[in-house]
């Protein structure tokens, strides 16, 4: 459901008691967080208990399973998912009641007024990149409040109000709610078409991007047309980083900056697409006049976001790694990296599953293209969110794409039926990679069950 951004954001204290329709998402749950912590009444609903919903209840946030007019007893404003329907009975009360009905982007700035803003945006690498500038800005003694879309190991949580005046922030363009805030400090990761069911054209995904540059006093990217301070292994970029090595489940390489040598930057994640993360969030830092030294310290500290190659247990000697990729560019980032995790006749086994219709309908061939560097492929039907199905677009789409030998690549309709085959398939040595935006990080922990069950003969 698309809800209007309002003429006029108030600033969070004048917004009365909020409630937050979809609470256990990533991006709702970090804004209750931060309002939490300012001391704004705070409740919210999701239609699913969660790992997340438990920790905002531990945190004292008054969170309900299940959508519900009486929710709203007491509520002054309601800030909703876009992924709530327009039948929602906490939409449909909050609209009857006359009750602000806000988008998560209002929000978000809400909290962000009077701040000095970081906006990290970007197709690919925004969570990464938000959560590395997080760690590598605490490091430098700066302590921003910040949010995230995922879970940040090293952070213990998704979004904190910091002491600081300098917020740091992921901008997502799904929904255009990056072009709501106001930055000081714009990061464009890279642009690369996607959401068109939002945007219509990669034309107008484009132009956004371009609009979203233009609304910060300085932004960083990869590109100069979008960037006034640019970062990449590429000669003339104002953060530069070469000698590039990934090996070990890590990444290191040397960075320069405007032709200051800044040393060898060490992370614990594997990836060219982790390094490059890793050159955005220095060129915030020291773009905020932060000492370079501390920065390199911040970055080594980093240990993934939730979802990001994030590994989840070993059992029957088999690794298991969960990951968010669900764009064929990510796809093709996060199988490099994980190809660094396996040698010799050790295999790297995918579980995909395509997220959203119009994505696979639109990328679902460049999906399996990018799904053949794995040794085994095993892919799921497509995971309804936002949209009505499509009998004609599945995962059938995407695993016909794959260009590896036949009896390598597996659809199964029913994801209850993946956890057997990938046990089937997996042997001592490998790594079983869970991939995609939607609930096949849930098939993680049932895999090592099955995994150890397996090994106990």
């Amino acid at each position: 459901m698309k809800i209007p951004v309002p003429d006029e954001i108030l600033a969070a204290d004048r917004l009365g008691r909020v409630h937050f329709v979809g609470i256990g998402g990533a991006g709702l749950s970090g804004i209750a967080r931060l309002m939490h912590g300012a001391g704004i009444a705070v409740s919210g609903s999701d239609a699913n208990d969660s790992a997340v919903v438990q920790a905002l209840r531990s945190e004292g946030i008054t969170v309900h399973v299940g959508h519900d007019a009486s929710h709203l007893d007491g509520v002054d404003t309601v800030v909703a998912t876009t992924a709530a329907r327009e039948d929602n009975p906490e939409i449909v009360a909050a609209t009857a009641r006359g009750l602000r009905l806000w988008p998560r982007s209002a929000g978000l700035q809400s909290v962000l007024l009077g701040r000095s803003v970081v906006a990290i945006a970007g197709t690919h690498g925004k969570t990464t990149t938000t959560a590395m500038t997080t760690v590598a800005l605490q490091e430098a003694g700066i302590d921003p409040i910040f949010a995230i879309g995922a879970e940040v190991e090293t952070l213990g949580t998704n979004a904190r109000l910091g002491a600081g005046p300098v917020a740091v922030v992921e901008a997502d363009e799904s929904d255009g709610a990056f072009l709501v805030y106001t930055p000081d400090i714009a990061v464009i990761t890279n642009v690369d078409a996607d959401h068109l069911d939002h945007w219509g054209t990669s034309e107008a995904y484009d132009a956004a991007f371009a609009e979203f540059a233009r609304r910060a006093r300085v932004t960083i990217a990869d590109r100069a047309d979008l960037a006034d301070v640019t970062a990449g292994f590429f000669d003339g970029a104002t953060v530069r980083g070469h000698d590039l090595v990934i090996e070990g489940g890590g990444t290191r390489f040397r960075v320069e900056a405007r032709g200051e040598d800044l040393g060898v930057v060490e992370l614990a994640v594997p990836g060219r697409h982790y390094a490059q993360d890793a050159l955005y969030a220095l060129a915030v830092g020291l773009e905020l006049g932060a000492d370079p030294a501390a920065l390199v310290r911040g970055l080594a500290r980093h240990r993934g976001a939730k979802r990001r190659m994030e590994p989840i247990g070993e059992a029957g000697g088999v690794r298991v790694h969960d990951s968010y990729a669900h764009h064929p560019s990510e796809i093709r980032g996060d199988l490099e990296a994980a190809r660094s995790l396996v040698s010799g006749d050790q295999r790297l086994i995918v579980c995909f599953q395509p997220h959203l219709v119009s994505r696979t309908r639109i990328f679902g061939t460049a999906m399996g293209a990018e799904l053949a560097a794995a040794d085994e492929v095993v892919v799921l039907d497509v995971y309804v969110a936002r949209e009505d199905p499509d009998p004609e677009v599945t995962g059938a789409l995407v695993a016909g794409a794959v260009t590896l030998p036949p009896d390598r690549v597996h659809f199964v309709a029913d994801r209850e039926d993946a956890v057997p085959m990938l046990v089937g398939l997996a042997r001592p040595g490998d790594l079983l990679l869970t991939l995609g935006a939607g609930d096949v990080t849930a098939l993680a922990p049932l895999l090592l069950t099955a995994l150890a069950e397996r090994a106990r003969g």
